[in-house]
């Protein structure tokens, strides 16, 4: 007979994802709670104890990432490592983050009830600032850990009121050691809401995700010349904001040729003197555009760069600078076959599907393997009071979470 799969208390993880959205909690029931806030220092202790009381250890490293280890038998073996964020942007859901870290929890408390052996330690990880909501930049602690930022750096970064990211983490109390840094693993996983529609359209339970794709940041200036809204003949006008709205036009059109997984933004705009009486003399417009295809992004920055080139207005000078851009972050292979493989045993409805948003999991992937799992998110909502994925749907992302740390933990 067929040994049936060890699953996850479902009951169990519900009133854990209640419990921890009460840290933070807002009147229209979602959630705030900033990195190194009060209600973070609150979550944060709740989840040391609820770690303590399955007898894992808790350690905590200089830039606060916790880890909660449940040891295994073989301690020359490196862990599998769970886990993602437990901070949250400004009113924002009580899924995003948190179901990541506890999806660990309830693996371990699943593993410890039961007594499953594992040769491999699990660790269950909560990364510091992983939204950026409170200080700029966000993955800013798992940037850190792989390279990318510099502590230093990151350390001197204030809040709107002042404070530093430093400062911020002494006043919590989780200011640790450096040598309690995650360095080595066997793999890393981190469950995820999708925040975006296409599981839910698609009636799919699991994305198992194979990418957080590359993105671009353009600005794009254009200079005028303000005069009298009206005394000014049309053709003897230099208007930027007419220019602009020609470029955006002329940039859509483009775009939309190139590929239909492209997503492109035009999300920031700035138009002086912005009087309705005055004729604009400046507009600054922002272009981000993401696809996880290096030959389509290289294809976006040509059009980008030609809008500078070309124009119905030429009265009007047109600059085009590139703020930034990150190439696509393709996850471990081996580790997104083992979730592929949970999710066929378990029989869930799933995709193979790409990470749009950035998510901790896509630095750690520069010196660990890992890989990612979607659930659906209702609506696409993420990042907002109305955040919600389905209870069932939760579970089943923990149940693959659970599948795959088996398997490795036992290679």
């Amino acid at each position: 007979m067929k040994q049936q799969k060890l699953l996850i208390n479902g009951d169990r993880l519900k009133q854990s994802l209640e419990e921890f959205a009460s840290f933070g909690k807002t009147e229209n029931n979602g959630v705030t709670r900033l990195a190194l806030s009060e209600e973070d220092r609150q979550a944060r202790n709740y989840f040391r104890s609820c770690c303590e009381a399955l007898g894992m250890t808790v350690n905590v490293d200089d830039l606060g990432n916790m880890y909660a280890t449940l040891v295994g038998t073989d301690r020359e073996k490196p862990p599998v490592v769970i886990g993602s964020h437990l901070d949250s942007v400004k009113k924002g859901g009580r899924f995003d983050g948190v179901l990541g870290v506890l999806a660990g929890l309830e693996v371990v408390r699943t593993i410890v009830e039961h007594g499953v052996q594992h040769e491999s330690s699990i660790v269950i990880v909560n990364f510091t600032n992983e939204e950026g909501a409170r200080f700029e930049p966000s993955m800013m602690c798992s940037g850190i850990l792989s390279g990318k930022f510099e502590k230093e750096t990151m350390f001197a970064k204030k809040d709107t009121e002042g404070i530093s990211f430093a400062d911020a983490l002494e006043n919590v109390g989780y200011a640790g050691e450096v040598s309690h840094r995650l360095q080595q693993a066997k793999a890393f996983l981190e469950l995820h809401i999708e925040q975006g529609p296409s599981l839910e359209r698609e009636e799919l339970k699991i994305g198992v995700v194979e990418c957080v794709v590359g993105m671009v940041c353009y600005e794009v200036v254009v200079s005028g010349e303000s005069n009298h809204a009206g005394t000014t003949p049309m053709n003897m006008r230099r208007d930027a904001l007419f220019t602009a709205t020609d470029k955006i036009v002329e940039a859509r059109e483009q775009l939309q040729k190139l590929d239909d997984d492209l997503v492109y933004t035009m999300g920031r705009m700035n138009v002086v003197p912005n009087i309705h009486t005055v004729i604009p003399n400046r507009v600054v417009f922002s272009i981000e555009a993401r696809h996880q295809d290096e030959k389509t992004i290289a294809s976006v920055e040509q059009i980008i760069d030609r809008l500078a080139q070309s124009g119905s207005d030429e009265a009007c000078e047109v600059s085009v600078t590139k703020l930034w851009g990150r190439d696509t972050v393709w996850f471990d292979s081996d580790i997104v076959h083992t979730l592929e493989q949970s999710v066929q045993a378990l029989k869930y409805p799933y995709k193979k599907t790409v990470s749009g948003a950035g998510h901790d999991a896509q630095f750690i992937a520069s010196y660990i393997p890992s890989a990612m799992v979607f659930v659906p998110s209702i609506g696409g909502k993420s990042h907002d009071e109305d955040e919600v994925t389905p209870w069932e749907d939760c579970e089943r992302g923990v149940n693959v979470i659970l599948d795959s740390v088996l398997t490795i933990a036992t290679e």
